[in-house]
């Protein structure tokens, strides 16, 4: 039997995955895909929105949502048993699309295609990893490590792990097709800069493509035909080569995230304003969610990366749907003040 070919979709918080997603499974071409969404957090943000897109290439069934932690600590109890159950139905996809959170590491995910009872059923079409361009371009993923190997002179005690970092480079390091998105928002000297950023963080040289909002034809993004598993053990992450050789867990402490409710919102567009200098101050790397806003019978998606928030209405409330506003933020463990931040937010709805 046929291997159902698997294409991994990874990158860091905001790259712009699902909406590259969205647009894909709107153009399959007669494709049956099914999807599986992995996210940092209890809101599932990025599955209702797909589910709200109306692709007929994947249904509502075809979605599966793994809310409970990054896949990539989760792949015994979460993963395998997932793909257990889809290989199990009568009607087996045509491709699979796995959407990791933007804090996974690709490989161990990967390294789980070689499980009995799933390597000969399914192959990995290829890891392709989203880099957010404007970040790259703004440093966010650059540690000043001059100033940090001062600090850890001054005090040996400190940790500097560079997480945000040390992550990028292990989702470019897993990667068969890096694609540089939101390449609209750079000129072409900034966008040469990122590619060189980019190139020179990892060893490996994966071919890199550039798209604007995510928008590629999925005939460049299925069909690469790699079988990535049989080549994830020459690219392994910063954790993987640290404990090498000796057993070990890997979690996501560096991180954390909390949802923050509020009630319908008067003025959109004031509080997405009044919102950016609220990000700015605590440094919030993600916020994404749903808000229900007075008068309109829609709900609206709110994206930001950084203090960039994109919003748009996607699709009508339902009648048995519980309005209102729900947020996910996403920071850093040691730099994120829950209280402050949440009373600054409860400030402006």
């Amino acid at each position: 039997m046929q291997k159902i070919p698997a294409t991994v979709i990874t990158g860091f918080l905001g790259a712009g995955k699902t909406t590259m997603i969205r647009n894909m499974l709107m153009n399959a071409n007669g494709k049956k895909i099914a999807l599986i969404i992995n996210e940092f957090g209890d809101l599932g943000v990025d599955g209702d929105v797909l589910k709200g897109c109306g692709a007929e290439a994947c249904t509502e069934d075809d979605i599966i949502e793994l809310n409970n932690g990054c896949i990539c600590c989760t792949v015994a109890d979460d993963f395998i048993p997932t793909m257990e159950k889809l290989l199990a139905r009568d009607v087996r996809p045509d491709h699979i699309i796995i959407e990791t959170s933007g804090l996974a590491l690709p490989q161990p995910l990967v390294a789980a295609f070689n499980w009995p009872g799933i390597k000969t059923a399914v192959t990995v079409d290829g890891v392709i990893t989203v880099v957010d361009s404007a970040a790259v371009a703004a440093g966010r993923f650059a540690d000043d490590h001059d100033a940090l190997d001062a600090q850890r002179v001054e005090d040996q005690g400190l940790d500097h792990e560079s997480p945000i970092e040390e992550l990028f480079e292990d989702q470019l390091t897993a990667a068969d097709l890096i694609v540089l998105n939101k390449a609209d928002l750079l000129d072409a000297a900034g966008l040469q800069s990122v590619r060189d950023i980019v190139s020179n963080a990892i060893s490996r040289k994966p071919r890199m493509i550039e798209a604007r909002n995510g928008d590629l034809p999925a005939s460049v993004l299925l069909g690469l035909g790699v079988g990535t598993e049989d080549h994830i053990e020459l690219r392994k992450s910063h954790h993987e080569l640290e404990h090498e050789g000796a057993p070990h867990d890997h979690d996501h402490d560096e991180f954390e995230s909390f949802i923050v409710e509020l009630g319908a919102l008067d003025d959109a567009n004031a509080f997405v304003e009044a919102l950016k200098p609220v990000i700015d101050r605590h440094d919030i790397l993600r916020l994404k969610g749903f808000a229900e806003v007075k008068g309109k019978p829609m709900r609206l998606v709110i994206q930001a990366v950084g203090s960039r928030i994109d919003t748009y209405f996607d699709r009508p409330w339902t009648a048995n749907e519980k309005r209102g506003t729900r947020l996910v933020v996403i920071g850093l463990h040691d730099e994120m003040d829950d209280v402050a931040i949440l009373r600054d937010i409860r400030a402006l709805g």
